[in-house]
């Protein structure tokens, strides 16, 4: 899949955020085997630690697959269709799911927002504004990672000064308002191209496709 040449800030974003969530738990699993194995240990956080990056990793990796059109899509009934029929679904199809990312949006809001001391939103479906009163829940803590010295500056407005013995749960959940924010943007991206007529499908990877026409492609040149 051709890809855009210029990057956007929010393109470094999600590049820079998977590629330090990759080494990151790269290097924590790796730790863990080294103390296990050579010193008979265990790094008591490894465990959720690596699976709070991994969940950042999934839902971040949602958006950045709607950009390069990587999401695996059947496309065998469509394809056989005019181009303008394609059209027309595929503007069906994506306003569902800007439909479907508006309420995950919402709905991730709503539950992260009290971990970090901020109103959630009123409206059953739809956001109707922000309620007047919540109930702080930025002392929850997770269960195992400590927290670390350098981020100690927060814990005099997000926990009335006093100190934190495992890192706040808002900072691990915050990854659920953020990807649906990307994924949303991301779709209304692909909306505006399709409306535009510069593609004709919403998700359809074609990647095995596209890898086993490189390799013959490569031994041609080979020969």
């Amino acid at each position: 899949m051709e890809q855009s040449k210029k990057s956007s800030p929010i393109d470094f974003l999600e590049e820079t955020l998977i590629a330090l969530l990759l080494t990151a738990m790269t290097l924590i699993t790796f730790a863990n085997v080294v103390v296990r194995k050579a010193m008979n240990g265990n790094i008591l956080w490894a465990n959720e630690a690596t699976v709070y990056l991994f969940a950042w990793l999934v839902l971040l990796g949602t958006s950045y697959a709607v950009k390069h059109n990587a999401h695996l899509g059947v496309d065998a009934l469509v394809a056989v269709l005019s181009k303008k029929t394609r059209r027309i679904l595929a503007l069906i199809a994506v306003a569902a799911s800007i439909i479907f990312a508006f309420l995950m949006l919402k709905g991730a809001w709503d539950y992260w927002a009290n971990f970090a001391n901020l109103p959630g939103t009123e409206g059953r479906w739809f956001p109707l504004g922000f309620e007047d009163k919540w109930r702080d829940k930025a002392w929850y803590e997770v269960q195992d990672v400590p927290m670390p010295d350098w981020l100690r500056f927060i814990e005099a407005s997000m926990n009335a000064g006093e100190e934190y013995e495992k890192i706040p749960r808002f900072i691990p959940y915050a990854v659920l308002p953020l990807s649906m924010a990307l994924l949303l943007f991301r779709l209304l991206q692909v909306a505006l191209r399709i409306y535009r007529g510069e593609q004709d499908l919403l998700v359809a990877s074609h990647e095995v496709e596209d890898q086993i026409d490189e390799a013959a492609q490569r031994l041609e040149e080979g020969k």
